[in-house]
């Protein structure tokens, strides 16, 4: 126990080597162009107090952003999707998959559940032994299953999911600007140097490679926030780009795009003045997400849905919605019947019809 204890704090020391890297770089990318450069190099007031202005602006933005995607705790599934100690032995004492399978499905009967492996069973983690949420992936670095997961960050020592997704996003945003900025401000200065029209001093070792360091970082930035820019607008998470969701209606890479406007506010939140600030302002619970089709599943709780007048339908059993689904869904949602619904699970009562509830979808 003792030798894999030690080895277990090692490889929690290494991890964060890569964050200290980039707070040595940040310290040092701070003196360079504060000190040596806006202090000892640059002569006209005004260029300097413009200078050093935007540059703490770009700064502390920056750091915050940072400083939250690193230290704050990834979201985990609640308490609910847990399996009852009663089932959960009988999970564990049963050896075929088939029962093991059976205790899920009455597991999740009344989870908000619409997701599934690509064999058509219940996501379950026996790590962490709960069933797992819609898009929620196990990370095997952290050790924990993550509410919508995005990937496992090195340069931050977190996983990105839920909880600091927005973080992230402003992190790869502030750092791209901060790189820029340093990189516009400091090419005259780069170029005087290098052409020794100014006289060789301390700060020009600073400066040259100042702006080789921000070049470098800027090409490397942009393309990754490029890419989780394209992400947004898809509402998909990185895991889900190279492996589609797969639904009871099959794989969908598309499942949860709810339009351009929609899937932005899904990370970034209703309120515009709040989208540049890395404060907590994504939709929902991280348990469940609005999709694009949902459909009816037997298996999940009743609730009643008023059709259309021509209908002589009370209850129809449909998936229960969250709170952010309601509102998604406000407004946008007609009820039109569904002849092809999955028979592996069909619905108890034959009495009742069936519907699909889909949303309209636009981008």
């Amino acid at each position: 126990m003792a030798p894999s204890h030690v080895l277990r704090c090692c490889q929690r020391g290494l991890a964060w080597i890569p964050v200290i890297f980039i707070a040595l770089v940040v310290c040092w990318s701070y003196y360079a162009y504060v000190v040596q450069l806006c202090i000892s190099t640059i002569t006209g007031i005004a260029e300097q107090i413009v200078y050093l202005t935007f540059f703490h602006l770009s700064f502390v933005m920056f750091v915050w952003s940072y400083w939250k995607t690193i230290f704050t705790k990834p979201a985990n599934p609640s308490k609910e999707f847990c399996l009852p100690k009663a089932e959960k032995e009988r999970y564990e004492k049963e050896e075929r998959p088939e029962s093991q399978q059976e205790i899920l499905w009455r597991a999740a009967s009344n989870l908000p559940l619409y997701t599934r492996t690509g064999a058509g069973a219940i996501r379950y983690c026996d790590r962490c032994q709960v069933v797992k949420p819609d898009r929620c992936h196990h990370c095997s670095a952290c050790d924990m299953c993550v509410l919508k997961m995005d990937h496992h960050c090195p340069w931050v020592n977190n996983c990105v999911g839920f909880s600091n997704y927005k973080f992230f996003i402003l992190f790869l945003a502030y750092s791209l600007v901060y790189c820029l900025f340093i990189a516009a401000t400091v090419l005259q200065y780069f170029i005087k140097f290098w052409t020794n029209e100014l006289n060789d001093t301390q700060a020009k070792f600073h400066v040259l490679f100042l702006f080789f360091v921000a070049a470098m970082f800027c090409i490397s930035i942009l393309s990754l926030f490029s890419y989780h820019l394209w992400l947004v607008g898809k509402n998909r998470s990185t895991i889900e780009a190279f492996r589609a969701p797969v639904f009871r209606t099959g794989s969908d890479k598309n499942g949860f795009s709810l339009g351009f406007r929609k899937n932005i506010a899904q990370v970034f939140g209703d309120q515009k003045k709040y989208w540049l600030l890395p404060v907590f302002t994504s939709q929902g619970d991280g348990l469940t997400f609005p999709t694009r089709l949902v459909s009816a599943d037997a298996e999940q709780a009743a609730v009643p849905v008023h059709p259309e007048p021509s209908k002589s339908v009370t209850d129809v059993p449909v998936s229960p919605l969250s709170e952010s689904q309601n509102r998604l869904l406000n407004n946008e949602q007609h009820v039109v019947n569904a002849e092809d619904v999955p028979a592996d699970h069909p619905p108890k009562s034959a009495e009742s019809e069936t519907f699909t509830v889909s949303m309209e979808s636009w981008s």
